[in-house]
């Protein structure tokens, strides 16, 4: 069944139209109406909806039953990803929302090939969002993670240091690290959990060392170097089959 994000409240028996957006996805999956679908405005949980009107630019639906159905993974992880070229940003956002990230950290470190500043990087973190979206909508996710504004790394550790969070796991990968994947903690943490992976390239030694400085413990996934689409991708799933993500 069709499933659509719409940013506005939810009340079962009400008669909505639905965002210019949602109108175009209607068009090419040819819905008429009486055709059931399901809405959610991320706020948790999931609506019936069942089309009342199709026009040539415009639809409206009637809300149906709520139902409460929650999939977040019980940790809350947030990827902070040096920002990798070409469509390989668009990829893995939407692989980490499927495998349960909550949030996005968008990073220009020393190695990043792609340089986004002022109005660019606006439009880039505005495309990414509607990633995020499209891959709850498709993997059933009725909570959306959040892309933060690209940051610089080294501003970004600064907001870390001020404004510390409680029980967090700080985790970093690096093939130069000794620490391997089993020796972290068998069970999620109280706190929430960072994710940090470098570009194309990695990170380099200084990055890494001001990582570690701020309390990330540098973790490695075997012998083979992983590339920057790839890693942070790896490390996701095996969380969620170590922590119950599944």
């Amino acid at each position: 069944m069709p499933r659509f994000f719409v940013d506005m409240p939810l009340y079962p028996e009400d008669v909505i139209a639905l965002p210019d957006d949602v109108v175009r996805h209607v068009s090419v999956l040819r819905l008429q109406p009486g055709d059931s679908l399901v809405l959610f405005n991320g706020e948790g949980g999931e609506y019936d909806a069942r089309l009342v009107e199709v026009e040539r630019r415009s639809a409206r639906v009637k809300v149906g039953e709520y139902r409460p159905l929650e999939v977040e993974p019980p940790y809350r992880l947030t990827l902070a990803q040096g920002i990798a070229g070409g469509d390989k940003m668009d990829w893995l956002i939407e692989k980490a929302v499927e495998l349960g990230a909550a949030g996005f950290v968008p990073l220009a470190t020393a190695r990043s090939v792609v340089r986004l500043t002022g109005e660019r990087a606006q439009r880039r973190q505005q495309h990414w969002q509607g990633v995020v979206r499209a891959s709850c909508e498709q993997c059933g996710r009725n909570r959306l993670p959040q892309v933060m504004p690209v940051q610089e790394f080294d501003s970004w550790l600064d907001t870390l240091s001020r404004e510390p969070a409680p029980d967090e796991l700080r985790l970093l990968l690096s093939p130069r690290a000794s620490i391997g994947f089993a020796a972290l903690p068998g069970a999620p943490p109280q706190g929430c959990v960072t994710l940090l992976i470098g570009p194309e390239g990695g990170l380099s030694a200084d990055e890494e060392a001001a990582a570690i400085a701020q309390g990330f413990t540098a973790v490695g996934l075997g012998p083979r170097v992983l590339r920057t689409e790839t890693a942070g991708i790896a490390l996701l799933a095996a969380l969620a089959a170590r922590w119950g993500g599944w």
